[in-house]
């Protein structure tokens, strides 16, 4: 059984390398003929319709997911399925990305005719520079490497790995909100969405004392609101400070008995604070490490909520 895992480990160890080193190898590739690819991609004011068979075909999906979901409106079309009807899907300012190893696919050549005939642009990746497929594209892209890391040198495993969606994504100028946006749902959505005013305590979970009020109240005022801190206001309710557990602690040591103390005299001044527009992320990025809850206050500076770490934390913006 040890001698088995050994084998395995020592599998798993080549293919790991060999997938390393095909995608180092494809950077000395990365001529003027990826970026004109990057280019034409960029320019036309269609979709880019990706295309290949078998396992081609498979990473073409992953493809097309890809760039739809970074901003490049995309779709895969099977070559198969192309020639019977689904080539109707395409237009002339629609951008061809087809994959082929060989250069020689039957299916992919037989969609070649209607691509043509629309005046659709041809982006072929493809590990023979000099085949069929290649002679009749308007970018080819040399993706072949030496060895595969399928133990036959067969599946594509590695030599279809490429930058064009993320060069894409930087030359559009895809921001995380655009990115985001296309992945409402999930984590991704809420990490670069979510907003300190869809998470903020407002209202009468807002914890509010004013400077001349007693410690008693104002530690009554934290109990109530269970943040660990309260907001301290001026006569005309502007927000001047906070007073936090950690001040308690810290105005016990040095004073003693804090409950005939006022709260100007214990509160941090000028507190750290965040607009109810600032993303989420930020927020939890100001807070980590330094403070636990941020005051968020109108143009006034009238205090208008409060959002603690724990509330970013159970949204999963982490």
């Amino acid at each position: 059984m040890s001698q088995r895992r050994v084998d395995l480990r020592a599998i798993a160890e080549r293919v790991l390398r060999l997938e390393g080193e095909a995608i180092l190898g494809l950077i000395a590739k990365l001529d003027d003929r990826f970026e004109r690819a990057v280019e034409v991609l960029s320019a036309r004011a269609g979709r880019v319709i990706v295309t290949g068979m078998g396992k081609s075909g498979l990473i073409g999906r992953k493809i097309a997911a890809t760039l739809a979901s970074t901003g490049t409106p995309a779709y895969f079309l099977h070559p198969a399925e192309g020639v019977h009807g689904d080539i109707g899907m395409m237009a002339r300012e629609d951008v061809v990305l087809a994959l082929s190893n060989s250069g020689e696919t039957d299916e992919v050549l037989a969609v070649l005719p209607a691509i043509k005939r629309l005046g659709a642009s041809l982006i072929l990746l493809t590990g023979s520079p000099a085949s069929t497929l290649a002679g009749q594209a308007d970018v080819v892209l040399d993706v072949g490497v030496r060895e595969e890391a399928c133990p036959m040198n067969l599946a594509p495993t590695s030599s279809t790995t490429a930058a064009l969606a993320m060069a894409l994504l930087d030359l559009r100028g895809v921001r995380a909100e655009d990115y985001a946006a296309l992945h409402p749902r999930g984590s991704l959505g809420w990490k670069a969405l979510g907003k300190v005013g869809d998470l903020m305590r407002t209202g009468d979970a807002v914890p509010v004392v004013r400077e001349g009020a007693s410690m008693k109240e104002a530690i009554e005022e934290m109990n109530a609101k269970n943040l660990g801190m309260t907001t301290v206001v001026n006569t005309s309710g502007r927000l001047v400070g906070v007073i936090t557990d950690g001040d308690l602690r810290r105005h016990q040591l040095v004073h003693g008995d804090l409950l005939d103390r006022r709260a100007g005299d214990c509160m941090t001044a000028n507190p750290k604070r965040i607009g109810a527009n600032e993303l989420a992320a930020r927020a939890l990025a100001l807070m980590e490490g330094v403070v636990t809850s941020l005051v968020i206050a109108d143009e006034t500076g009238r205090p208008t909520g409060v959002i603690h770490i724990h509330d970013i934390l159970r949204a999963k913006i982490i």
